[in-house]
């Protein structure tokens, strides 16, 4: 796992566009973000979270309403990772966010607004 939080602004102002439960412990995420490598153009990144032990999700049609003027957390909690909505410091805060998963591998891949 190795996603540049800063690169993306830690995801601030967001847009998340569709999350697909693939299986059981495979999770992908779609979100819009800024990108400062390319002078702050919009592009899609595709997040496949593997090994998911534990997540709270929403329906596909509720995330255009997501608040993302905070960004995302990613812990490293017990040997696993934490991804969540908002300033999350703990696993009791991600845990309380609208959307997180936990998981043990995260591959992204970077494409096209």
């Amino acid at each position: 796992m190795s996603i540049d939080l800063k690169r993306f602004d830690n995801f601030k102002d967001a847009q998340l566009r569709s999350l697909d439960v693939v299986s059981a412990t495979h999770i992908k995420l779609n979100v819009a973000v800024q990108d400062s490598a390319r002078a702050f153009d919009w592009i899609t990144l595709t997040l496949n979270f593997i090994g998911v032990t534990d997540a709270r999700l929403l329906d596909s049609k509720k995330l255009q309403f997501v608040d993302m003027s905070e960004g995302v957390s990613l812990l490293h909690v017990n040997k696993e990772f934490a991804f969540a909505i908002g300033a999350c410091y703990n696993i009791s805060t991600i845990k309380n966010s609208t959307l997180y998963i936990i998981f043990q591998d995260l591959k992204y891949q970077e494409g096209q607004f």
